[in-house]
C-alpha cells in the first residue's frame, strides 16, 4: 500500500550506517535492495569530474559550452542555456551544493562527449568500487527505467569521494557557493545546520525515490556515514538521518586504525572500449592529452627521499642537544632556553620545498643549534609558538597526531608527518608537549579550516590525527 504525505508519495525505505574509519557497518535494513538514487547520483558525477582533473583530461578552468540537452534539463537547476560558456569549477559547485541537474549533465558531456557515453564510464567507476548493484543512465539522478543503486552502494561511494578526494570533500559542507556572478544555497543546509559535526555529504528528491541522503559527521576522533533512502519528507528524512548517526557515536569505538578503501586503478576515459574518440591528422609530436596539474606545494621527490633518511639522526641531534646543552657565555642561559625553538624553526625550513633546490649539502660535524653575539644583550622572550599563536589572526588551532613514551619518538613522528603532508602542515610548527602520560606530538599555529583539511588528508593517508581546538 502506498503511503501519501503532503510532500510526495512515500518511496521503499532503506538504510545504512557504517563507520567511516573502517568501513565497519553498525546497522542496516532493506541496504541491498535497488532503488531510485535520485540526486545521490550526482556523488559518481563528481567522483569522476576529481578524477578527470586529477589526470590532466580536463581542469577547473576550462570553459564547458553548455548544449540543448544540458540546458533542458529539469529543475533543480543552475538556468543555463544552450551555447553558454562557463568554468568547469562552477558546474562541479553547482552539482555539489545546489544538486543542479543542468550542471551535471554538462560535466558529463565536457568529460565524455556525450551522456550516454559518461553514464557508461559511470558504471565501469561504479564496478571498480565495489558497487555491484549499481546501474547508472545519466549523470544527474532524474527516474530512468534502469537507473538504480542501493543503500550500501551508496555508502560505499560516499566513504570513497571521502579518502580518495579529501581536497574536494569541504565543497559538501559549505552552505552556499559562487556559481559565477552570484550564491547558490546548499540542498542540504538544514541537516549541516541541525546535527552537530555534520560535513556533508549529498542530497536527493524524486516522486520515485522519495527524500534521499548520504551524510557524514565526526565528533572527536568519531566518524560515522550514514545512507537514507525514501524518506517520506525533508524533516523525517533529516530526522531518521539524525537518529542513525547518533546510533553509530554510541556504538562504535573512540579509536581505532584508520582503513580506508582500496582507491580503484584509474583507467582512463577509453577503459572498456567506451568513452571518446580522438581523430588525429598526422603525426603527433607530444602527448594530446595534458599531464596532470602538478600539486601545491609539492616537494620535490630528491629532497623528500634525502630527507627521509636522514630523518632518525636529526630527532637524535634534537633530542641530545636539548639533554645535553654545552656550557655558553655569559648571555648563554637566554640561549639555551630558545635553543629547542630555533632547532625547530631550522628543521621546518629544511622541509619547505623550494623552487629549485640542490640535494642537502654533507651535515657538519658538529652542529651549533644556536649562537649568540657576545655583545648582544638578550631581552628574555616568551617562546616563538606562543608569540605567533598570539598574532596568527585565527591560527589557533592545532592537530594531535599521537602520544608517545619518549620524545625522540613524537619528534621523530612529527618529522616524517611533515615530510608526507608539505601541502598543508609547511607552515605549521611542530611541538613535543609532556605530561604525565607520555609525550603528545602536535603541529600548532593553523587555522580550523586548514586543521580540518589537513587531518583529513592524514585520515586518507591511514594516519590517525584529531583537531584540537583553542583552549
Amino acid at each position: 500500500m502506498l503511503v501519501f504525505a503532503s510532500s510526495g508519495i512515500a518511496a521503499p525505505y532503506a538504510a545504512m550506517v557504517m563507520d567511516m574509519r573502517t568501513g565497519e557497518v553498525i546497522h542496516s535494513r532493506n541496504a541491498d535492495t535497488q532503488l531510485h538514487p535520485a540526486s545521490l547520483t550526482k556523488m559518481m558525477t563528481l567522483y569522476i569530474a576529481f578524477e578527470a582533473i586529477e589526470h590532466g583530461e580536463i581542469s577547473l578552468d576550462t570553459m564547458v559550452t553548455i548544449s540543448a540537452n544540458a540546458a533542458n534539463e529539469p529543475p533543480s537547476k543552475l538556468g543555463l542555456r544552450a551555447g553558454q560558456k562557463i568554468a568547469l569549477r562552477y558546474l562541479i559547485r553547482a552539482a555539489a551544493v545546489k544538486s543542479a541537474n543542468d550542471a551535471a549533465t554538462a560535466i558529463g558531456e565536457a568529460i565524455e562527449g556525450s551522456e550516454a557515453a559518461f553514464a557508461r564510464r559511470m558504471n565501469r567507476t561504479a564496478a571498480a568500487l565495489g558497487m555491484t548493484r549499481t546501474h547508472f543512465k545519466n549523470a544527474n539522478g532524474l527516474t530512468e527505467s534502469g537507473h538504480m543503486s542501493t543503500a550500501r552502494d551508496m555508502t560505499t561511494m560516499g566513504r570513497h569521494v571521502f579518502f580518495d578526494y579529501p581536497d574536494y570533500y569541504n565543497l559538501f559542507s559549505r552552505l552556499s557557493a559562487d556559481v559565477g556572478g552570484h550564491a547558490v544555497p546548499n540542498t542540504n543546509r538544514r541537516f549541516l545546520n541541525s546535527y552537530q559535526g555534520a560535513d556533508g555529504i549529498k542530497t536527493g528528491y524524486t516522486r520515485a525515490a522519495g527524500f534521499n541522503l548520504v551524510a557524514s559527521a565526526e565528533r572527536g576522533s568519531k566518524r560515522i556515514i550514514a545512507t537514507v533512502f525514501g524518506g517520506q519528507s525533508t524533516a523525517d528524512r533529516n530526522k531518521r538521518m539524525a537518529e542513525l548517526l547518533d546510533m553509530g557515536f554510541s556504538k562504535v569505538p573512540t579509536r581505532v586504525a584508520m582503513r580506508a578503501p582500496a582507491r580503484p586503478t584509474y583507467e582512463g576515459p577509453a577503459a572498456g572500449g567506451a568513452g571518446k574518440t580522438i581523430r588525429l591528422v598526422g603525426a603527433p609530436t607530444r602527448s594530446i592529452r595534458p599531464q596532470p596539474r602538478p600539486t601545491l606545494n609539492a616537494p620535490d621527490e630528491a629532497i623528500v627521499a634525502a630527507l627521509v633518511e636522514t630523518v632518525d639522526e636529526v630527532v637524535a641531534d634534537i633530542v641530545t642537544a636539548q639533554a645535553t646543552p654545552e656550557p655558553a657565555a655569559p648571555a648563554a642561559p637566554v640561549a639555551e632556553a630558545a635553543e629547542p625553538e630555533i632547532a625547530t624553526e631550522k628543521i621546518a625550513e629544511s622541509l619547505t620545498a623550494p623552487e629549485s633546490t640542490p640535494l642537502p649539502k654533507p651535515r657538519p660535524a658538529e652542529i651549533i643549534l644556536a649562537s649568540v653575539e657576545p655583545e648582544e644583550t638578550v631581552e628574555p622572550v616568551a617562546p616563538e609558538v606562543v608569540t605567533r599563536l598570539s598574532t596568527s589572526g585565527g591560527r589557533h588551532w592545532s592537530i594531535n597526531v599521537g602520544r608517545f613514551n619518549s620524545q625522540y619518538e613524537a619528534e621523530r613522528v612529527l618529522l616524517k608527518t611533515a615530510l608526507v603532508e608539505l601541502a598543508t602542515l609547511g607552515e605549521a610548527l611542530r611541538k613535543v608537549a609532556r605530561s604525565p602520560q607520555g609525550y603528545d606530538a602536535n603541529f600548532v599555529g593553523l587555522t580550523e579550516d586548514g586543521a580540518e583539511l589537513a587531518c583529513r588528508r592524514l585520515q586518507a593517508r591511514a594516519t590517525d590525527c584529531r583537531v584540537v581546538g583553542p583552549s
